[in-house]
């Protein structure tokens, strides 16, 4: 039985608190537009270089040598030529290009120059591949496009 002379107050149970995945969701998108933004891209010992249409050489078959037809020599800011990321020096790229050619006459090599290059590099670079006999050179550069 009750005293009437207490009074019990009850309060009401808060509500039960909701875990909202949005914050998560927030944070994760932060982090892969930063981690997009950050990546570099400029590997481009992976891109398959492909003839154009208006190629001239398309008339000759020279897709048919097989693996290593095409070598990507790329120049940095500090004027060392890098092969598959690994930096060589003017002779041994020379006797490199020598012992490709043997195997593959038809090399192509492309050559990308860092817009920050020295043109003594390329020029370097040019030099070893015409002493080591390769007639298809090509000069690369990156554009932006608008």
């Amino acid at each position: 039985m009750q005293v009437p002379s207490i009074l019990s107050l009850s309060r009401p149970k808060p509500p039960k608190a909701l875990i909202s995945l949005v914050p998560m969701i927030d944070v994760m998108l932060i982090l892969l537009v930063f981690f997009m933004v950050t990546s570099t891209y400029l590997n481009l010992d992976m891109i398959p270089a492909v003839k154009r249409v208006d190629d001239p050489t398309n008339s000759a078959p020279q897709l048919a040598e097989g693996k290593g037809a095409t070598l990507m020599i790329r120049i940095g800011a500090n004027g060392i030529p890098t092969l598959r990321g690994a930096g060589m020096d003017v002779p041994a790229l020379e006797a490199m290009f020598r012992e490709r050619l043997q195997s593959s006459p038809a090399l192509r090599i492309l050559v990308l120059p860092s817009g920050a290059a020295n043109m003594q590099a390329l020029v370097s670079v040019m030099d070893a591949a015409t002493r080591a006999g390769v007639t298809n050179l090509r000069v690369v550069r990156l554009e932006v496009a608008e």
